[in-house]
C-alpha cells in the first residue's frame, strides 16, 4: 500500500474544462503535483500566469501545485490519470493516451457520458483502448464550481481493485470532498449517464411551466427508468441508491446550476437546439447521450419512455409538446 501511495505523488489530470479544473484543485490541496492537459492554449496560459481558467472557471483562484500543458506526454510516469474529457472524445484522448502511459496505471473516468457511434461505456473504452490500465470510475453529485470553491461534496470511487480504490481515495480525499467506495463500476457510469438526461427533461419541465409536482414525478419515473437499465447491465440495485445514482439525480434535476438542466430549460421555453448549443463553451453531456441511451436501452431491451422523449426532442425533431402529450397518453399501471 504505501508503495502504490507513493505513485499517486503525481497526478495527471486529462481535460481543463471545468470539473477537470476542479478536480486538478482537489487534488492539489491534497498535496498531490498535478499536471493539468488542457487542448487550448488560451486555457494553459490563464491557468499558468494568474491561476485561473478564465475560459471554463472564471472567478475561481486555484491553488499552487498546478502546471499546465497542451502535450499528453504529461501523463508519462504519473502514478496516476483523471480522464475529464468529454464522453464523446474520449476515445481519441485513450488511443493518443496510450502512448505514455505506463502499465497498471490507474485511470479514474471522471466523465459521464455514453459513446453515440458505439453505445459504450467509457469503461469499455478504456479496455479496448488501453487494455493495460486499471479502470475506476468516479461519479456523484458535484457541480465543478461547488468543488472547486471548497463546498461540502461527497463522491462514489468505483474499482474492482480494492488497494487501487484505497489508493486513488487516500490521494484526492480532503475534508470537503468526501470520497465513498465501491466496486460497482457499471453502477456508477450508468448513473452519471443517465442523469444527464433526465436533467434535460426536468429542466423542460421547468420551461414549459408544469409545476414542481410534475418534475417530481419525472424524477421518480426516470430513476426507475436509470435503475432497470442498470440492473439489466450487471449493475447492482443498491448502488444506484447512493451518490452516485440518486445523489447525482436530485442534484442536476433540480438546479438549473446544471448544464443539462438549464439546457432543458431553454428547449421548454421555445429555443431551438442548435441555438443553445452555440451560444455555450461547455459540454452538455446528456445531448449526445440521449442518442446513445436510447440505442442501449432497446439493445438489451429495457423500455425507457421519459429518456426516449428527450430523445426524440433532441435528434428526431419531435415537437416538446408532442412528446409531453405521448408521456401523459402512455397507459397506467402497477408502480414497479
Amino acid at each position: 500500500m504505501k508503495t502504490e501511495q507513493s505513485r499517486v505523488e503525481q497526478i495527471a489530470v486529462i481535460g481543463a474544462g471545468a470539473w477537470g479544473t476542479a478536480l486538478a484543485s482537489v487534488a492539489a490541496r491534497a498535496g498531490r503535483k498535478v499536471t493539468l492537459w488542457a487542448r487550448e492554449p488560451e486555457v494553459t496560459e490563464s491557468i499558468n500566469r494568474r491561476r485561473v481558467n478564465a475560459l471554463y472557471l472564471p472567478d475561481v483562484e486555484l491553488p499552487d501545485g498546478i502546471t499546465t500543458s497542451c502535450d499528453l506526454s504529461i501523463a508519462a510516469g504519473a502514478g496516476a490519470v483523471l480522464m475529464v474529457v468529454p464522453a464523446q472524445f474520449a476515445r481519441q484522448v485513450f488511443i493518443q493516451l496510450s502512448r505514455h502511459i505506463s502499465p497498471a496505471t490507474p485511470v479514474l473516468l471522471c466523465s459521464k457520458g455514453i459513446e453515440q457511434d458505439t453505445q459504450k461505456l467509457m469503461t469499455a473504452i478504456l479496455e479496448e483502448t488501453l487494455p493495460q490500465a486499471i479502470p475506476a470510475v468516479l461519479s456523484g453529485p458535484s457541480f465543478a464550481k461547488d468543488v472547486a470553491l471548497q463546498m461540502p461534496t461527497a463522491v462514489t470511487l468505483a474499482c474492482a481493485d480494492a488497494p487501487t480504490a484505497e489508493t486513488l481515495a487516500d490521494a484526492l480525499r480532503l475534508p470537503t470532498f468526501r470520497i465513498y467506495l465501491s466496486d460497482d463500476l457499471i453502477g456508477a457510469e450508468i448513473g452519471g449517464a443517465v442523469k444527464n438526461v433526465l436533467a434535460i427533461a426536468c429542466g423542460i419541465v421547468d420551461g414549459r411551466r408544469l409545476g414542481d409536482s410534475a418534475r417530481a414525478a419525472l424524477i421518480a419515473r426516470g430513476f426507475n427508468e436509470l435503475l432497470r437499465l442498470a440492473v439489466a447491465l450487471g449493475a447492482q440495485p443498491e448502488t444506484l441508491s447512493g451518490l452516485c445514482g440518486l445523489g447525482d439525480v436530485i442534484l442536476t434535476c433540480t438546479s438549473r446550476q446544471s448544464r443539462n438542466m438549464s439546457l432543458g430549460v431553454a428547449l421548454g421555453q421555445g429555443q431551438f437546439l442548435d441555438d443553445i448549443l452555440q451560444g455555450r463553451t461547455s459540454v452538455a453531456e446528456g445531448v449526445a447521450t440521449a442518442r446513445a441511451l436510447a440505442g442501449l436501452a432497446r439493445s438489451v431491451h429495457v423500455e425507457m419512455p421519459i429518456c426516449e422523449a428527450v430523445n426524440g426532442i433532441l435528434h428526431h425533431g419531435v415537437s416538446v409538446d408532442a412528446a409531453i402529450e405521448g408521456l401523459l397518453s402512455r397507459p397506467m399501471g402497477d408502480e414497479l
